[in-house]
């Protein structure tokens, strides 16, 4: 019997996935489009030191390599080989002052251990304070889980710290959690003691768990900026701290992070039970790669002070070049390899600008209300380019403010 088989409707997607956004590399499709027009493009959209003139540290690629050539290439433990973990554990008592360490969890960059605690934690319709601005990787795992976003937020005129004030206020009975990001991507701001404690303070208050995002804290631009771990401040909040190989120890593409738990040890049990059955459901993160986290941590590590010293040279010549365009305002950020700059150009908002930069200037950044940022105000620029790339991206980005603030000034 000859039937006809109807042809397939396009496939219906979950509705939660129209929240789902990552503005960081959304605008890499207008590049695209820029690029094939001729344009030449210069990417200040992405926080990655090895695409410009950074590389990843020998003692690093040598672990790595090792592993591979004695055969480290069967799965590992799911949460991770022991000597890693241990080598983060002492290095959150001994440099980071944790005091209170109950478990670590090893993922594919510390985005897998964040994306696997909040699947652990949430419920949907539940929700997390997240800092305005802050990185969009949490909204987008909130949007999947259909979670709530609760904003709070960074307060500009205060070098962007975050503001206890505001967080305090947006707490509701469905709150779980609370996000800290420090130092902070998009601002390069690095919280103060105060600030942090002030903050634990309302965690406490409300029974929330701290999620403490410190991939860069040890990319701190001025000598004797102080960072402070948040876990280090008190042992009866839960708080999970992030680190990972991208950042500091330059292999983002390593794709290798982690989680410490730290706090009481019976109110973080359920938590780090659930983890742990979410690791083994995935089965493990690179094995070899997992054998350079012992000496990246343990060191030495003369790397950190040659890249802060980079770093501070182009974040000097970024702010003062944003501070000489008309219309655009700079706070020097502290940490990271970010700046968030304000513009005011009449009534143009960042998702028209960064078009107009890209399309037709071939400057890559990112809006900033792709952070979370409502204002429309904002851009967030990666200075981790040489100064002669830098020095030409600015000329077009002041080339084509000129226009736009001289008309805004009619």
């Amino acid at each position: 019997m000859n039937t006809i088989t109807p042809p397939y409707a396009p496939i219906r997607t979950a509705r939660r996935m129209e929240g789902v956004t990552y503005a960081v590399r959304d605008v890499v499709v207008l590049a695209r489009q820029a690029e094939a027009m001729g344009k030449k493009i210069i990417g200040l959209n992405i926080g990655d030191p090895c695409q410009f003139d950074f590389r990843t540290p020998e003692p690093v690629v040598e672990a790595i390599v090792k592993a591979l050539r004695d055969n480290k290439t069967s799965y590992s433990a799911s949460e991770g080989i022991p000597e890693a973990r241990e080598a983060i554990r002492r290095d959150a008592e001994e440099r980071k002052g944790i005091r209170s360490v109950q478990d670590v969890f090893i993922g594919n960059g510390a985005s897998e251990p964040i994306e696997l605690l909040l699947n652990a934690l949430l419920e949907p319709g539940e929700g997390v304070l997240l800092p305005s601005p802050g990185y969009p990787l949490y909204s987008a795992v909130m949007a999947k889980l259909s979670a709530r976003e609760i904003y709070y937020k960074l307060d500009e005129s205060n070098g962007w710290q975050p503001d206890p004030d505001d967080i305090a206020r947006r707490v509701d009975a469905g709150t779980r959690a609370l996000v800290l990001i420090n130092p902070n991507n998009p601002t390069g701001s690095v919280a103060d003691r105060a600030t942090l404690e002030a903050v634990l303070e309302i965690a406490a208050r409300h029974q929330l768990l701290v999620l403490s995002d410190e991939i860069y804290d040890r990319m701190l631009i001025d000598p004797g900026t102080g960072f402070v771990a948040t876990a280090s401040l008190r042992d009866d909040v839960p708080i999970a701290t992030f680190g990972g190989l991208s950042k500091v120890w330059l292999g983002p593409g390593l794709r290798m992070g982690w989680t410490i738990l730290s706090g009481p040890g019976e109110v973080l049990a359920p938590l780090a039970d659930a983890m742990g059955r979410l690791v083994r459901a995935r089965l493990c993160p690179s094995h070899p790669v997992q054998w350079a986290i012992k000496p990246a941590l343990e060191g030495p590590n003369p790397h950190i002070a040659e890249v802060n010293a980079k770093l501070r040279r182009r974040r000097d010549f970024t702010v003062e070049r944003l501070n000489a365009i008309p219309g655009w305002s700079c706070v020097p950020p502290k940490g990271a390899f970010y700046a968030f700059p304000r513009f005011e150009l009449g009534d143009l908002k960042d998702t028209e600008l960064v078009r107009d930069l890209i399309l037709h200037h071939g400057v890559v950044v990112v809006h900033g209300s792709g952070f979370g940022q409502d204002d429309f105000n904002h851009v967030r620029i990666v200075f981790l380019p040489p100064e002669e790339l830098l020095e030409e991206a600015y000329d077009h980005i002041a080339e084509y403010s000129m226009g736009k603030y001289s008309r805004g000034k009619d």
